[in-house]
């Protein structure tokens, strides 16, 4: 009978230590209460913050390709002048200066660093810096338009 109730003794008190090393206080109960809203809380902040990077991304990926799109036009309008500028200066029969060629030949190479640049920007796809790059890259490509228009126009009087 003493084995009987030693190998009963033996598991309620295993039982009664777990079930007192178990039990939390109210106070602990609050405190984990409160860890978990917020965790909760975070999460939700963090998802909705994730949800926001998607969806710029998304709507900067759109606008990426109007602006390659567009971006493309301007560039094949570009060459096409080029190439009309090197035919007038070779079916006028007058003989230009080497300071036209020498604009011309620089507009083009211009006009062939503003790809360049369209297709590294492209390659590295850094959009933290999208609206500088949009807006720098519009700049220069207005400053290319002008000399490709102002390449002909006679400034005397």
């Amino acid at each position: 009978m003493k084995k009987s109730i030693f190998n009963l003794a033996i598991p309620i008190t295993l039982f009664a230590a777990l079930l007192f090393t178990g039990c939390q206080s109210p106070a602990q109960k609050v405190d984990n209460a409160e860890t978990n809203v917020n965790d909760a809380n975070q999460n939700l902040k963090d998802a909705k913050a994730d949800e926001m990077v998607a969806n710029k991304k998304a709507v900067a990926a759109e606008e990426w390709k109007a602006f390659r799109a567009e971006t493309e036009i301007k560039i094949k309008d570009n060459e096409a002048r080029i190439t009309e500028l090197r035919a007038k200066k070779k079916t006028t029969g007058k003989t230009l200066d080497a300071a036209y060629t020498q604009r011309i030949d620089t507009l083009e190479q211009k006009n062939l660093d503003m790809r360049t640049m369209m297709d590294d920007y492209e390659s590295t796809n850094i959009s933290s810096d999208w609206e500088e790059f949009k807006r720098e890259f519009n700049h220069d490509m207005e400053e290319l338009g002008m000399a490709l228009k102002n390449l002909t126009v006679s400034n005397k009087k």
